[in-house]
């Protein structure tokens, strides 16, 4: 096999071409919790299913079942060789009360800082599965009303003053998978990764509703800091942005060691429902390369690909190619001047940001506006953009900008 390239040039590595599930037999010595006094009866197991994790990993290490069942629990922290295994028709249900969650020193937004933990949480951890045919809930529909309601009081109140947890959290963890089952109503963020390397996303439901509530901010994937992610044959469909990438934010941003690059991402072969995008470079990110996305259908939503530049960040978006899409959405491509919860004492100096070969090609794709652009201003530059073999149906093209050239792109104007 004659292995395909990143925009850069660079060979794409063997490791994205092996899209297998892990087999049971690969998780190690099962620990059905149903084992160990845990049942299926609307309490939070927390303790006790925490314990069992600490055990598995003294024993050196072996795999938590989660049976059919519903098992409901509050923040828990898996350790090196404990792996989770979630049967067909059982449950992880995370708790809806914050509580649960004791702060702690975590990632979130750009920055370090004390915060809740996810439902379930994982540091420094390698060759970590998680896996099966079940469902881990977050349960996050209180947290999602009271935020609305929160929103009505303050309109300027942020996503992090709602005290809520998100679903997945993975710091310096290395060699993951993540394959099989549902991931749903998050309160929060549904996966974050902080400076994670060599993680598999593999054919997931991530699902978050729309309406009747809004779930507010629950991204479905975020990436924060990583090199080498796959993202294959999943669904998502979430209330906002469904891939984000992220990386710190302000002024001196990218600076900052606990800050950094997104490098060699692949999303391929998955399917949107709605979502707020189905790429997102920013808001909080300094710096992104070599970024496909590929082979994608999309169903609903607002935007293909967000380039989102902070005025209070130096961002660097560059090398990316999106390839073979089919579907409709709201705008095509969006570049934008994100100023929603910027540091207001550094918007009217705004960081040097700059955006460099993007590769979009073979779409097929309904959308209202073709290009949705902000005025950004002279301390952005953006260059050789290309836009090839692309047929589009809009309603309108919007103002296509100096920096895009257009290769046999058909538009047609509704």
């Amino acid at each position: 096999m004659t292995n395909d390239f990143f925009p850069d040039g660079t060979e794409i590595a063997e490791f994205f071409y092996d899209g297998s599930i892990p087999l049971l037999h690969e998780y190690g010595k099962r620990y059905v919790i149903t084992d160990y006094g845990i049942k299926n009866d609307n309490e939070v197991h927390t303790r006790k299913i925490q314990e069992l994790i600490d055990k598995i990993h003294l024993n050196g290490g072996g795999c938590i079942v989660i049976p059919k069942g519903i098992y409901k629990t509050g923040a828990l922290h898996l350790k090196q060789g404990v792996n989770l295994f979630i049967e067909e028709g059982g449950t992880l249900l995370g708790s809806d009360d914050i509580s649960d969650y004791p702060v702690c020193e975590t990632r979130i937004e750009g920055e370090t800082c004390l915060y809740f933990p996810a439902l379930i949480n994982a540091d420094s951890v390698d060759g970590l599965k998680i896996g099966g045919k079940g469902t881990i809930d977050g349960n996050g529909i209180k947290s999602w009303q009271a935020f609305w309601i929160r929103r009505k009081w303050n309109p300027d109140c942020t996503n992090k003053d709602e005290q809520r947890p998100r679903l997945l959290y993975l710091s310096g963890c290395t060699n993951v998978v993540i394959s099989g089952i549902t991931m749903q109503n998050s309160h929060y963020w549904t996966n974050h990764i902080y400076k994670c390397q060599y993680v598999k996303f593999l054919d997931l439901k991530i699902l978050s509703p729309k309406e009747p509530i809004k779930a507010p901010s629950t991204d479905a994937i975020d990436i924060d800091v990583c090199m080498d992610v796959l993202i294959k044959g999943c669904y998502m469909s979430v209330n906002d942005d469904a891939v984000a990438l992220k990386g710190g934010k302000g002024k001196m941003a990218n600076l900052l060691p606990e800050n950094g690059s997104n490098q060699r991402i692949v999303i391929e072969d998955c399917k949107y429902g709605f979502c707020h995008s189905c790429l997102t470079f920013g808001s909080e990110s300094v710096h992104d390369r070599n970024i496909i996305m590929r082979r994608i259908r999309v169903d609903s939503g607002f935007n293909l690909i967000w380039l989102k530049f902070r005025p209070d960040t130096p961002q660097h978006y560059e090398f990316c190619k999106v390839c073979e899409v089919d579907g409709q959405t709201d705008n095509f491509l969006n570049v934008y001047r994100w100023k929603q919860f910027a540091e207001r004492d550094t918007i009217e100096t705004p960081s040097y940001s700059k955006a460099n070969d993007f590769d979009i090609s073979y779409c097929d794709v309904k959308c209202k506006r073709f290009y949705s652009m902000s005025e950004l201003g002279e301390d952005f530059d953006i260059k050789r953009f290309a836009l090839s073999d692309i047929c589009v149906q809009a309603n309108e093209k919007g103002s296509c900008p100096e920096f895009i050239k257009e290769v046999n792109v058909t538009l047609t104007i509704d």
